[in-house]
C-alpha cells in the first residue's frame, strides 16, 4: 500500500559524489519524517541523516560536512547529496519514512528496497 522507491546508487572513486533520491507513494495521510540509513556488511544498520517537520535535520558525525539531506516531507520526496565519498561510506543505503496511512492510524516506519553505494580507493 505504501512504496518507497530509491535511485542514485553506484560505484565511485574516493573523493567523488553521488546523489540519492527517494519518493514515497500510495496510501499516505501524512509524513512526519524521512531519512537515510545505511548498512555495511557485518555491521548494524545506522542512521545517516534525517529530515522532519520545520526542516529540522540531523546527521551522523561521520558524514557531517560531506552529506546534505533535502526534500519535502509533504510531497514524500527526500534526497541525499554525498560529497567527498570515502571507502568507509560503502554500504547499502535505505530510505525511511515515518508516516500515517490515515489520520486515525498510528505512525510507523516504512523502508525502501535499498541502493548499493560502493566507493573505491
Amino acid at each position: 500500500q505504501v512504496q518507497l522507491v530509491e535511485s542514485g546508487g553506484g560505484l565511485v572513486q574516493a573523493g567523488g559524489s553521488l546523489r540519492l533520491s527517494c519518493a514515497a507513494s500510495g496510501r499516505i495521510f501524512s509524513i512526519n519524517a524521512m531519512g537515510w540509513y545505511r548498512q555495511a556488511p557485518g555491521k548494524q544498520r545506522e542512521v545517516v541523516a534525517t529530515m522532519s517537520g520545520g526542516d529540522s535535520t540531523t546527521y551522523a558525525d561521520s558524514v557531517k560536512g560531506r552529506f546534505t539531506i533535502s526534500g519535502d516531507n509533504a510531497k514524500g520526496t527526500v534526497y541525499l547529496q554525498m560529497n567527498n565519498l570515502q571507502p568507509e561510506d560503502t554500504a547499502v543505503y535505505y530510505c525511511n519514512a515515518d508516516l500515517r496511512t490515515y489520520s486515525f492510524s498510528p505512525p510507523r516506519g516504512y523502508w525502501g528496497q535499498g541502493t548499493q553505494v560502493t566507493v573505491s580507493s
